[in-house]
């Protein structure tokens, strides 16, 4: 069981923590969010339990919810508010994410940084990482930050270091890269790709870094 406390009153989780009674009280949790398709709302006495029926699939629309999931976490002043999906990594991180950007005036790349400091392995799929980049330009006008593909593997999840050939099956999560005016399609290379006549003439080709 793992509870991550983001603010001395949010915590995130798995949805394990919020079928354990026990910690639910001793946490003075009065608001449930469940961003599970399939896991029961917990019924205990004086906790709220809001249901966001959203799948952890990159079409999902979990953008939806964040303004009413924001705002309820927002309103709850009876106590903490417990938010969780099924891993407690990617739909109630990105719905963690979005309230701080909204009440807590954070930019996406800070949310991101507050969340993982506390919930280490995070990992957002594709389509709510795009969801959050357009809920910051709307909150903010701008973004703070970019995302790159990541090659996912049995054993090892590292950022692409070059264009990769095409894989058997499309990966859909991404990683968050900080966006810079001194950040460059080539600083997300590794040192060793210099530019060498054959690299000059590939410098067209398309990258698999996602800008916005």
């Amino acid at each position: 069981m793992s509870l991550s406390q983001i603010t001395p009153t949010l915590f995130l989780s798995g949805a394990d923590a919020a079928l354990n009674a026990a910690l639910v009280s001793q946490k003075g949790i009065t608001l449930i969010v469940n961003a599970t398709l399939s896991h029961a709302c917990p019924a205990y006495p004086g906790v709220e339990c809001v249901r966001v029926p959203v799948s952890d699939l990159p079409s999902a629309r979990l953008g939806d919810h964040f303004d009413r999931v924001a705002e309820r976490i927002h309103g709850n002043r009876a106590g903490g508010t417990l938010v969780h999906c099924a891993a407690g990594m990617s739909r109630s991180p990105a719905l963690v994410m979005a309230y701080l950007m909204r009440y807590r005036g954070v930019t996406l790349r800070q949310a991101h940084r507050w969340v993982q400091e506390s919930r280490p392995y995070v990992r957002l799929n594709a389509g709510f990482w795009e969801q959050l980049l357009q809920y910051e330009r709307r909150l903010y006008g701008k973004n703070t930050v970019r995302v790159a593909a990541v090659e996912e593997t049995p054993r090892t999840r590292r950022p692409l270091t070059l264009p990769p050939p095409p894989p058997p099956q499309q990966t859909n999560r991404l990683t968050l890269v900080p966006r810079s005016p001194l950040m460059s399609r080539t600083s997300v290379m590794s040192q060793s790709s210099a530019m060498t006549p054959a690299n000059k003439r590939r410098r067209g080709t398309k990258s698999s870094s996602i800008k916005v």
